[in-house]
């Protein structure tokens, strides 16, 4: 199915392939290894797409995974984005060597919002080479930009190779918007995935994203989500 077939179709969706669009969430500090054991469990039993999880625990959950078509996703630069570059490189490499399948990994804000574009695209583009075949989901954190910025990020990632643009960690003053959406599908819909992620948090959230062009929903109430939908 195609993302615009997805988005002409959003209600239609089946539990099934609702599941299969959802990243489920397990990103605090505190989260403990039965948490984590927990966040795996349902994913599998849910059929959901990924585990998205901190890079501490990426080999866990790829042992706990094996076999199954869940994916282990952690993050890169999480939450801030304000790691070097290189040190964003390395942790990509060695969440893959620990059994990553996909990557998600926040851009460096402060240097966007201090005119730095370029080192903001090398940085992705390094990244994305550096794990070459494993899809990064570059994260905007919608929020702190303007709307040229989102564009221009969006443009840079398609530009670099990445998989997905994803726009927000959940972490910053706000989350993923409608609008937001909209305007990253507009940008590049068709050409790279598009993640919602940042208090979607229940069905109709979920489908309003979809039906903005997301291909791909973050959240921590994944089954929530799911059992609200109609089969």
């Amino acid at each position: 199915m195609t993302d615009e077939q997805v988005r002409g179709s959003a209600l239609h969706l089946t539990r099934k392939q609702l599941a299969r669009m959802i990243d489920h969430t397990l990103l605090r500090a505190y989260a403990t290894q039965l948490d984590i054991t927990e966040l795996c469990d349902e994913a599998v039993s849910f059929g959901f797409a990924s585990v998205s999880i901190n890079p501490a625990w990426t080999s866990y959950c790829a042992k706990r995974l094996a076999g199954t078509a869940v994916i282990v996703n952690p993050t890169v630069g999480f939450p801030l984005g304000a790691n070097t570059a290189r040190i964003k490189i390395e942790e990509a490499r060695d969440a893959v060597r620990c059994g990553a399948q996909e990557l998600d990994m926040v851009i460096n804000i402060g240097a966007l919002k201090s005119g730095f574009p370029e080192y903001v695209e090398k940085e992705i583009a390094s990244v994305v080479r550096a794990v070459r075949g494993i899809p990064v989901k570059v994260i905007l954190e919608t929020s702190y930009l303007t709307t040229v910025e989102k564009v221009a990020v969006c443009e840079m990632s398609l530009r670099s190779g990445a998989a997905f643009v994803k726009t927000s960690t959940g972490f910053g003053d706000g989350g993923a918007t409608v609008e937001d959406v909209a305007l990253m599908h507009e940008t590049v819909g068709g050409r790279m995935g598009i993640k919602a992620a940042g208090g979607v948090r229940t069905y109709a959230d979920a489908i309003a994203m979809v039906e903005a062009g997301a291909t791909r929903i973050g959240t921590s109430t994944g089954p929530n989500i799911v059992e609200a939908a109609a089969r």
